[in-house]
């Protein structure tokens, strides 16, 4: 964060605190001594110095992102104990965090740990999981350095490197009937297994789910707990699958398949551990 920020004078970091701690442009101005306008131009500074949102407009106030917070937890101490100009030299601040988003269980099973070992190298990492629109939106923002998405995002303004194809499988704890059997999704409409009807038996899938979670590592723990079946990414149950805990009900030729990709914004500064990231991912990705 020091980098981005390393231009941006002691008032502005002053003022961005204090909005930071009151929660509303008017508050922090009133902390600061300066108009609402000053504050608002000194923040926009900010915000456009480093190429990041630092709060969202709120009908009561203001919302911090995520870069806010981190600037927030780096600055706060040494402005509150030193009241002097903010230099890099100064504070001795770590490396800024490489801020990472993408679907929850691709992050937590393939991204997390392909790139643990980074960590003993001094790459510190921020993590968010959200759906695909939110996430590209926020990566547009600059509230993201990189992003893994399945969904690939249109325009110029962000760069998409294929990074790994996901394989859907239909999978059950045992021999059932799928019409019959209790189905478990991700959703209340069921998109992934729908596509996987049209896609392998060309037709719709006219079923209600018997239950929904909202995270393919719940669905996959019910299958596995023989609550009934569902459609999966592969990677996800591969273990299960190998085991025998889980069997495939169907097995067909040409599966449907979702790739994912790594996303940047083309405008972005890439610091030395956003590219570190990046590059393993890229690397790691392909045994994915």
């Amino acid at each position: 964060m020091a980098d981005r920020f390393s231009d941006a004078g002691l008032d502005q970091l002053r003022t961005f605190l204090a909005v930071y701690r009151a929660g509303s442009m008017t508050a922090g101005a009133r902390e600061v001594g300066l108009s609402q306008s000053t504050v608002t131009s000194q923040i926009q500074a900010l915000e456009q110095q480093s190429g990041r949102q630092l709060f969202e407009r709120v009908p009561r106030g203001v919302h911090p992102t995520a870069v806010a917070d981190e600037l927030a937890a780096r600055v706060a101490g040494p402005l509150d104990a030193l009241a002097r100009a903010l230099t890099p030299s100064d504070l001795r601040l770590p490396p800024e965090p490489v801020h990472l988003a993408g679907p929850a269980e691709l992050l937590a099973v393939r991204a997390v740990p392909a790139l643990a070992p980074l960590i003993g190298r001094g790459v510190r990492l921020r993590i968010t999981a959200g759906l695909a629109d939110d996430l590209i939106e926020g990566l547009q923002l600059g509230r993201f350095d990189l992003l893994l998405s399945p969904v690939r995002p249109r325009g110029r303004t962000l760069l998409a490197t294929p990074l790994h194809d996901e394989e859907f499988v239909l999978v059950a704890a045992g021999p059932l009937d799928p019409e019959r059997a209790p189905l478990i999704a991700y959703a209340e409409d069921i998109p992934i297994v729908r596509r996987y009807w049209r896609h392998v038996f060309g037709r719709r899938l006219t079923k209600s789910p018997a239950v929904v979670i909202p995270d393919l590592r719940g669905v996959l723990a019910a299958v596995t707990a023989g609550a009934g079946w569902s459609v999966l990414p592969r990677y996800l149950c591969a273990a299960e699958l190998a085991s025998g805990a889980l069997e495939l009900l169907h097995d067909p030729e040409d599966p449907p398949i979702n790739t994912v990709f790594l996303i940047r914004r083309s405008a972005a500064g890439a610091g030395s551990h956003v590219e570190l990231v990046q590059d393993t991912l890229l690397s790691e990705g392909r045994t994915w």
